[in-house]
C-alpha cells in the first residue's frame, strides 16, 4: 500500500504531462493511469513512469516509436495472469501498447505510432517444463536465451537458434522478430522448432495453440503466424520448443579468395553430401575485419562425432585448394571465439548512421550482392542474410536489385529519421489485404504495436 501511495503522488505531475500529450487525441479519451497497472502488478518498481526510466532504456524505446511520442510508463508483469490483466485494461481504455522483452530488438522493424504504454515480459522468465527424454522444453517468454541454453546444457541438449545479442535476448523476443541466425542451415528457422505457444490476446484473454510434444496436430498453426509478427497480434507468454542433443565435436572451415572461386565453392558445397550446421558467405570487408584474409569468404561449421567433423572439414579444404582459395580450420576455443566475433561484427555498427538490413535473394545471387556492399553475410542455402548499408540511397539501390530477382530487402535498424523517410519493409507482394484482415481479427482496436509491421499494420 505504501508503494501505491508514493506512486500516486508522483502521478500528479505525470498525469499533467500525459494529459497535455493526449489533448489532441480523439480516439483515446482517457490519459494512461499508471496506478491502474500498479494495482495489478503490485510490487515496487513493476511500474516505472517515463521520466524515471533510465536514459539508455528510454533511447531503446524511442528507436521503436515515431519521433515526438513518449509512452507514459513501462509495466513489468511477473505472471501470465498479470500480463492478461494489464492488456485487458489497455484494451478497455484504448491505450496503445508496445510489447517487448529485454528490448534488445526494439530498434528493429517499423516505428510504432501513438504508444501509450510499454509492456515488458522480461520478468516472466521461469522454466515451465523440460522433458529431457522427449527433447522438448516449455518456458515463459521473458527467459533469456543464454539462461535457457545454460540450463539445457546440463542435460547435453540445446535450442538450435543463434540469435542477435544472445546474452540479453529473451525467448519471446526471438520468436516475435523471427531471429534465427546461421543455424537455419541445418535446423531450419525458429518457427520450425516451435511446438506450442500461449499468448495474451489484444482483449486480455489467454489463448494457446499446439502442445508440448513433437507430434501434435491440435489447433491452428499459430506458431508460424506469431513468429516474426513483431507483437502486432498478441503478447507471447509461454513457448514450447523441440530440442537437439549437443554434438560430440565441432569444427569450422574458412575459405577466402576471389569472388568467382567462392561462388563455385558455395555451389559445390550446396550440391554435396556434406552436412554443415552453419554455412555463410562473407563480404570482403567482413573477412578482413575478422583478420581472416583477403577477398570474399565462405565459412562452414560441422558438428557431429570427431571423425565426421575432421573428414568433412578436410573435404571443404580440398575443394578450396582446387579452386585456388586460401583455407583454415578452427576448433575448440578459437572456433567459439570466431563465431562470437562474427556475430558481434555483423550486428555492431561503428556509426549510428549505418543501416542494418535483412536480405533475401536466390542463393546463386548472393556473391554478386556481397561484392556490391562493404559488410554483409548471406546463408548459402536459404539466401537470407544481413547487410550493413551506408545511406538511404544505397538501401534503395540494393532493394531494386534484389526485387528485380524476386528477392527482398527490409530495414532492421536505422536512425528514426531514416525510417520516417523510407518504407522499412519494402513489401511489393499481394498479401497485404490478407495481413490486414488477420490484424483486424486479432486486434480490432489496433492497440498492439501499431505501425511496426508490413504496410503500417
Amino acid at each position: 500500500m505504501r508503494f501505491l501511495v508514493r506512486l500516486a503522488s508522483k502521478l500528479d505531475v505525470g498525469r499533467k504531462k500525459i494529459n497535455s500529450m493526449k489533448a489532441m487525441s480523439n480516439d483515446r479519451p482517457q490519459a494512461v493511469c499508471a496506478s491502474d497497472f500498479a494495482s495489478i502488478v503490485g510490487e515496487e518498481n513493476a511500474v516505472c513512469l517515463w521520466e524515471n526510466i533510465e536514459l539508455s532504456q528510454q533511447k531503446r524505446i524511442q528507436q521503436a516509436i515515431v519521433s515526438g511520442n513518449s509512452p507514459s510508463c513501462i509495466v513489468y508483469p511477473r505472471t501470465q495472469e498479470q500480463l492478461a490483466a494489464v492488456i485487458a485494461i489497455a484494451h478497455t481504455n484504448n491505450w496503445r501498447v508496445l510489447p517487448c522483452g529485454s528490448g534488445s530488438k526494439l530498434s528493429w522493424g517499423g516505428l510504432a505510432k501513438g504508444v501509450d504504454v510499454v509492456v515488458s515480459t522480461e520478468r516472466m522468465n521461469q522454466l515451465i517444463e523440460h522433458a529431457v527424454g522427449d527433447l522438448t522444453v516449455t518456458v515463459e517468454a521473458g527467459m533469456k536465451f543464454s539462461d535457457l541454453q545454460a540450463l539445457l546444457a546440463k542435460s547435453r541438449q540445446f535450442l538450435a537458434v543463434d540469435p542477435t545479442a544472445p546474452e540479453s535476448a529473451t525467448i519471446g523476443g526471438i520468436v516475435a522478430t523471427g531471429d534465427t541466425g546461421s543455424l537455419r542451415q541445418r535446423y531450419g528457422s525458429v518457427r520450425d522448432q516451435l511446438l506450442g505457444i500461449t499468448f495474451v490476446r489484444a482483449d486480455g484473454e489467454i489463448a494457446k495453440a499446439g502442445g508440448r510434444v513433437v507430434k501434435n496436430v491440435a489447433g491452428y498453426d499459430l506458431m508460424k503466424l506469431f513468429t516474426g509478427s513483431y507483437g502486432t497480434l498478441g503478447l507471447i507468454s509461454q513457448l514450447t520448443f523441440r530440442l537437439y542433443p549437443l554434438a560430440e565435436a565441432s569444427g569450422t572451415v574458412i575459405l577466402t579468395g576471389k569472388a568467382e572461386a567462392i561462388s563455385q565453392a558455395a555451389d559445390i558445397l550446396r550440391g554435396s553430401a556434406l552436412t554443415p550446421v552453419q554455412a555463410d558467405l562473407l563480404s570482403a570487408k567482413l573477412v578482413s575485419s575478422l583478420g581472416l584474409g583477403e577477398g570474399l569468404g565462405l565459412i562452414a561449421r560441422f558438428q557431429s562425432i570427431s571423425e565426421s567433423v575432421k573428414e568433412q572439414s578436410n573435404r571443404v579444404l580440398e575443394v578450396g585448394q582446387k579452386l585456388g582459395l586460401n583455407g583454415a580450420i578452427f576448433a575448440d576455443d578459437d572456433e567459439a571465439n570466431l563465431w562470437q566475433r562474427l556475430q558481434e561484427r555483423i550486428h555492431t555498427t561503428a556509426r549510428e548512421s549505418v543501416i542494418t538490413c535483412k536480405i533475401g535473394v536466390l542463393p546463386t545471387d548472393a556473391v554478386e550482392i556481397l561484392t556490391q556492399v562493404e559488410l554483409g553475410l548471406i546463408h548459402i542455402s536459404s539466401g537470407l542474410g544481413l547487410l550493413q548499408l551506408e545511406s538511404k540511397n544505397q538501401v534503395l539501390i540494393v532493394r531494386d536489385r534484389t526485387q528485380a530477382s524476386s528477392g527482398f530487402l527490409t530495414i532492421l535498424e536505422a536512425p528514426v529519421a531514416v525510417k520516417e523517410q523510407i518504407d522499412v519493409w519494402g513489401y511489393t507482394g499481394n498479401a497485404l489485404p490478407l495481413m490486414r484482415r488477420i490484424k483486424e481479427q486479432f486486434d480490432s482496436k489496433n492497440i498492439l504495436s501499431p505501425g511496426r509491421f508490413v504496410g503500417g499494420i
